[in-house]
């Protein structure tokens, strides 16, 4: 559906990312099945429960606007989880498996951040302020998620790098 006016490329955007919001927590979930990592796995957990808030914080700044959300092929997340599964699916150590996934994962929100960045100047700019807010609380859940996700990084990089020394200390 393409946009004629800035109302309509809102509409779409904000569709969007209802939409892309829909498909990550799919993904998310059949993550959180195959991972090992306790961690991980509970991170991707509640990263699943956030993002149904988010869906229904997304509807109801659809209700604000009066708009229903538009129809949109998606393909671009298909790809993306297509060739997500295809790479995890090669990789045999544990460990480079969960870096890989969380890896994708940032990728994926940080994309998603901006995006809600548009989306906030977009409704501020159309006076839908009410709208800016809820969209504020979702860019706010996708910042945390990706402080989380970094920290999570950071300590299988250190735990790894403290095995190593160890190993080398006891040799």
């Amino acid at each position: 559906m393409p946009a004629k006016n800035p109302k309509e490329l809102f509409v779409l955007m904000l569709s969007d990312v209802r939409h892309g919001t829909e498909r990550a927590t799919k993904l998310f979930q059949e993550l959180s099945q195959v991972v090992q990592d306790p961690d991980i796995k509970e991170a991707l957990e509640a990263r699943v429960f956030v993002s149904n808030k988010i869906v229904d914080t997304i509807d109801q700044c659809f209700k604000l606007i009066n708009e229903q959300p538009a129809k949109f092929s998606g393909r671009w997340y298909e790809v993306f989880a297509e060739d997500f599964r295809k790479e995890l699916g090669e990789m045999q150590n544990p460990i480079v498996r969960h870096l890989f996934i969380l890896a994708k994962a940032n990728h994926l929100l940080h994309l998603r951040i901006a995006e809600y960045k548009a989306l906030i100047a977009a409704a501020d700019l159309s006076g839908h302020y009410g709208v800016g807010v809820l969209l504020e609380t979702c860019l706010a859940d996708k910042l945390v998620f990706a402080e989380r996700t970094a920290r999570l990084i950071r300590n299988i990089a250190e735990t790894r790098v403290a095995e190593r020394i160890g190993a080398r200390s006891a040799a």
